[in-house]
């Protein structure tokens, strides 16, 4: 499981909170789609999956960027980060 890192993802929108497998080697907003996807599956479609969403690390408060690929942040296991709609 070298490819991957479990982290806790909170949704304050719907009061979830999930353990998920994220892969290490994709960028951040493919990462939030599969999330959201996922979510919205999981929850008989609670979420909008077409919806903008933000990904931000609990502990620091950091918004990932867009961009960046999972390896070059600092999410590692057990990291919790929240998804929120993105605003304007």
């Amino acid at each position: 499981m070298n490819n991957k890192v479990l982290i806790k993802l909170l949704v304050p929108e719907i009061g979830y909170s999930f353990d998920v497998f994220i892969p290490v080697n994709e960028v951040v907003w493919k990462i939030k789609k599969m999330l959201a996807k996922s979510i919205s599956d999981l929850t008989g479609g609670v979420l909008d999956v077409n919806k903008n969403y933000i990904l931000i690390n609990k502990t620091t408060s950091e918004i990932y960027a867009n961009n960046s690929t999972i390896l070059k942040t600092n999410i590692r296991n057990i990291s919790e980060l929240i998804l929120l709609t993105a605003r304007g």
